[in-house]
């Protein structure tokens, strides 16, 4: 690839990544002059793989990377880039989502509890956002290597799983009168950050292709369920010095559960997303038999 078309991609991946709002602002992004970069846009514009406003049309932009550089691999893909952008928003926002969850577990406060349900609502509708956008690169690029594209949509499943377990950690604040014991707070505390590291983990094996984290995730995944026996067996504990007739009071231990099994499944379908980007990225088939029965 010639310097100048090195320079053309460079400016249609800022377009893509950075959205800019001027000629002026790539420029002194790319540190080349304005005069430059209307120079080298100009053929774009004409054809239409930029449009006003600067923004790429996606299938245009294909072309243009297969003329310069053979076969595009389905992790440079124009579209892929997009979604892969879309997924990453989505994984910042499922943490957010869990840290309101925990924080209004620890606070025991309502406020933060149904403001983390709010929070799922805007995960669902990422969902379908990703799911709207693989169909369009599906449509437009249906040989083998971007038929891949299929498992962000997987990915994004996966997130929003996640984010109904977050629901389930704020419904138990807002259903509730009893704040958590401090010795079960405890490893509710540790189980909450080593799901909060699995997710990060897997994702970042997912959108950056560092599938070599699979051992550390499952030994994370071990550690995570050794504190679940644990916690389940304190609050089973504490279940059984509770009087029978108290019903509310044996609730809330029920309701506790659900809230360890909660931080569990966050732990499994994080083992999930990993298993996908090794099938992504190393091409390694994923098991058919469910986790559970493994």
């Amino acid at each position: 690839m010639s310097k100048r078309d090195r320079t053309l991609k460079d400016i249609l991946d800022l377009i893509l990544h950075e959205n800019p709002s001027t000629q002026e602002e790539i420029a002194e992004k790319l540190g080349i002059t304005r005069r430059y970069v209307t120079q080298l846009l100009k053929p774009l514009v004409e054809d239409g793989t930029v449009k006003r406003g600067y923004i790429l049309d996606l299938k245009s932009y294909e072309k243009f990377l297969e003329s310069y550089g053979g076969n595009i691999s389905r992790e440079d893909s124009a579209g892929n880039i997009f979604v892969n952008d879309m997924v990453r928003n989505m994984v910042k926002h499922v943490h957010n989502q869990l840290e309101c969850s925990f924080n209004a577990l620890l606070e025991h406060d309502e406020v933060k509890a149904n403001e983390a349900l709010e929070m799922d609502f805007i995960t669902n509708n990422m969902v379908e956002k990703v799911k709207t956008s693989v169909e369009t690169i599906a449509s437009i690029n249906q040989n083998s290597e971007f038929s891949k594209s299929v498992l962000y949509n997987e990915v994004a499943y996966e997130l929003e799983r996640i984010g109904d377990y977050c629901g389930h950690i704020a419904k138990f604040v807002i259903n509730d009168v009893y704040e958590i014991e401090e010795d079960i707070l405890k490893y509710l505390t540790k189980m909450y950050k080593k799901s909060q590291k699995m997710i990060r983990s897997s994702m970042i094996a997912f959108l950056d292709g560092k599938t070599d984290s699979k051992d550390e995730i499952m030994d994370m995944e071990e550690s995570l369920q050794i504190l679940q026996s644990k916690a389940i067996n304190l609050i089973a504990t504490r279940m059984a010095e509770n009087p029978f007739d108290e019903k509310e009071r044996s609730n809330y231990f029920i309701y506790l559960f659900r809230v360890v099994k909660a931080f569990k499944g966050i732990g499994n379908t994080s083992v999930e997303i990993a298993d996908i980007a090794l099938e992504f990225h190393n091409n390694i088939p994923r098991s058919t038999t469910p986790r559970t029965f493994r």
